[in-house]
């Protein structure tokens, strides 16, 4: 998918040289060079896709304000390779106070319900005091029923999802306490929630999110106490798996635990990089404690990393910025014993 509003097929082959274009609403997407954090951000696919030809985009949409979209769309009749533009069915419109933290960041969980990462609304130092706000969606992590609906909803929500008994709160929230999450996936064998958000001033920070977390924005940045807000949070803080200074990078971009079999030496890593350092790394953590066992730096030419991706068996790709088109990359082992 390009940030344009386009989406492009290709065969899980390294020999391949060509894409085919399988969606194209750049009309409705707001272009991104107008406010660079904006556009389509989010794509994931239905757990049965291949029944029902169902997947889902997160998209600033072209026109007056800022506003974000979560739609569903469907195949074009029976071609795997072509999306139907006039299927789109608007899950939810949501307004954005700025152009930037939108996250975008859209992943099915092992549960079957969606999940949506959204940032704080933008702005420094948190300024409409969104990421601790219950009775918003900003700097939230969402959970929502896509296959069913609630009242005037095109949604369901999941009945035990954590904030739906607390006064005041919006019942789609999973999780919240974050600045701008880029992105979130799950561990395809555990399960886990994996959410790397970025930092503002000094810290970049990656957590495993568990239902009703507060991860800590604007109170914390990371583990680190943040601004002049003195009254307590509703929820206690938690403290992130892993985080870095702003000496070693200044944009996170969170990647994937890698489960595939291509690269065994890889195999239940967390991978990911920084967009402003061009630095790539693999974490470990110890399952039993949550605690980090190792976090070893992938040798690389420092290329900025936008986002990670998985094919159906689990191999990893990670893509960048390019002029040419070739701006989607795999691992190779080097050859510099």
């Amino acid at each position: 998918g390009t940030q344009n509003g386009t989406i492009h097929v290709m065969k899980a082959n390294p020999a391949a040289t060509s894409t085919r274009l399988f969606l194209d609403i750049r009309s409705r997407v707001r272009h991104w060079k107008s406010g660079n954090e904006e556009g389509l951000l989010g794509l994931c696919f239905h757990p049965q896709h291949k029944t029902n030809g169902k997947f889902y985009l997160c998209y600033t949409r072209s026109g007056k304000g800022h506003v974000q979209i979560l739609s569903e769309f469907r195949l074009a009749g029976n071609d795997p390779n072509r999306a139907d533009p006039d299927s789109e069915r608007i899950l939810m419109t949501i307004p954005q106070p700025f152009a930037n933290h939108n996250g975008g960041s859209i992943a099915f969980g092992p549960d079957g319900y969606l999940y949506i990462g959204l940032g704080d609304g933008g702005g420094r130092n948190d300024p409409k005091l969104t990421g601790q706000d219950l009775t918003n969606l900003m700097g939230g992590l969402l959970r929502i029923d896509v296959d069913h609906t609630d009242g005037d909803l095109q949604y369901a929500i999941p009945k035990d999802n954590p904030f739906l008994d607390r006064k005041g709160a919006r019942p789609e929230l999973y999780a919240y306490g974050f600045r701008n999450p880029w992105r979130i996936s799950f561990d395809r064998k555990t399960g886990l929630l994996w959410a790397a958000d970025v930092g503002q001033d000094l810290w970049e920070e990656i957590n495993i999110v568990k239902k009703g977390g507060n991860y800590g924005w604007s109170l914390k940045e990371a583990s680190f106490n943040f601004g002049n807000l003195t009254h307590a949070p509703a929820d206690p803080a938690i403290d992130p798996v892993w985080e870095y200074d702003h000496q070693v990078g200044k944009s996170i971009t969170g990647g994937l635990v890698y489960r595939g079999t291509r690269l065994p030496e890889l195999r239940g890593h967390y991978v990911y990089a920084d967009f402003v350092s061009g630095k790539i790394w693999a974490l470990k953590i110890n399952h039993k404690t949550g605690r980090v066992l190792k976090n070893l730096r992938i040798p690389s030419n420092r290329m900025p990393v936008l986002a990670f991706g998985e094919d159906e068996m689990g191999e990893l790709y990670f893509a960048t910025e390019t002029v040419n088109g070739r701006g989607l990359h795999r691992f190779e082992r080097s050859t510099n014993e």
